[in-house]
């Protein structure tokens, strides 16, 4: 099963203040912009096994790290900015973020604040793969790396609530966690609904029907933590904060297996009936209530671990970033020498990972 990432990073100056990449956007064709100023996004290539990906994963990370110091800016591992006012994370011009903004109204705000990490599996057998990436949501909690927003410690993962609960709690189709699917036709369906809902709140609050369907195609329309992706063709599990590199491919390591398993024996859900060995998947409402336990509690709530636990991962072996960070509120000053520190974490994990290479 090919598997690729793709990992969203804040960009700062040597002072901690957030800078928009400027060049180093051109420094590699795996570096894209991201809708915001001070974020960038690396991606690798489609990998066939974990030893191929790890390799290239540091490798673009390294250089991206490299070709920013080369300009006197920093990489940041980190889910939100910890404490930044809007001015300081300005829009990139893009029609299709400045209709956002328009439809879903001034929550989408929130949505600047988050970098995550996106994990693309080859599609196979996509129904089981779409309702295990569906069942192993929670999982965000073992390498969550932020609780602040705007200087306040809000809560343990701070980034699945700003962007599900707020961004898009009014709608939400567009960006929270769907239902388990019986077929892709099912999915498609399900796709079709939400994009004809958006077009039609679109066009509520003033938006003009075609300058919508030029920006927004169903695939394109929602934001969802686990979707199909038509045009790579893969299925991507958006649930997991940007963090350290070690971090990101321990967890990618262990989903990427777990995935595996249940794309060879076939998923069924709750207590249906299994003859064939199917991975059993819990019932979605016990998904969406070990969620809402991830998002306020993190690994320190014991329904997470032990869910955790039932899906084949080990908690205790993941160290969250975000553990690292003070449970106090925090001033601009210190959201600054906090980001430098993240990055000076990120550099020393890439080395950690160069020298075992």
């Amino acid at each position: 099963m090919k598997t690729s990432l793709e990992v969203e990073y804040w960009v700062i100056d040597d002072t901690g203040d957030l800078v928009a990449p400027g060049s180093l956007l051109d420094s590699s064709a795996q570096i894209d912009p991201e809708f915001v100023e001070p974020m960038l996004e690396i991606k690798t290539t489609p990998c066939s096994s974990m030893v191929e990906l790890r390799e290239e994963f540091i490798d673009r990370i390294g250089n991206a790290v490299d070709a920013a110091r080369d300009q006197d800016k920093r990489l940041v591992p980190l889910a939100t900015p910890l404490h930044a006012s809007p001015a300081e994370i300005p829009y990139r011009e893009k029609q299709s973020t400045d209709l956002q903004r328009q439809i879903v109204g001034r929550s989408f705000d929130d949505a600047r604040v988050c970098a995550g990490t996106h994990i693309h599996f080859e599609q196979s057998n996509v129904v089981d793969q779409l309702n295990m990436l569906t069942a192993l949501d929670p999982a965000f909690a073992l390498a969550t790396s932020s609780a602040h927003y705007r200087g306040e410690r809000i809560l343990e993962c701070a980034r699945p609530f700003l962007y599900r609960r707020s961004c898009y709690e009014d709608c939400p189709e567009q960006g929270q966690l769907w239902p388990y699917v019986d077929s892709v036709d099912e999915w498609e369906r399900r796709l079709e609904d939400a994009h004809e809902s958006f077009r039609e709140r679109a066009i509520t609050r003033g938006v003009d029907p075609n300058a919508f369907d030029d920006a927004f195609d169903p695939y394109d329309a929602v934001w969802t933590p686990v979707r199909l992706r038509k045009a790579m063709p893969t299925v991507e599990w958006r649930s997991p904060d940007a963090t350290l590199p070690s971090q990101i491919l321990q967890l990618t390591e262990a989903v990427r297996s777990i995935v595996t398993h249940a794309d060879a024996r076939g998923t069924v859900v709750g207590d249906a009936d299994s003859y064939a060995g199917e991975v059993t998947l819990p019932e979605f409402d016990t998904v969406e209530s070990v969620t809402d336990a991830a998002i306020y509690n993190g690994l320190e709530s014991p329904a997470v671990t032990s869910y955790l636990e039932e899906l084949g991962f080990t908690p205790s072996a993941y160290d969250p970033l975000a553990n690292r960070l003070p449970d106090s509120n925090l001033s601009k000053r210190q959201a600054k020498a906090l980001r430098l520190e993240a990055a000076q974490r990120l550099e020393a994990d890439l080395e950690q990972r160069r020298v075992r290479a």
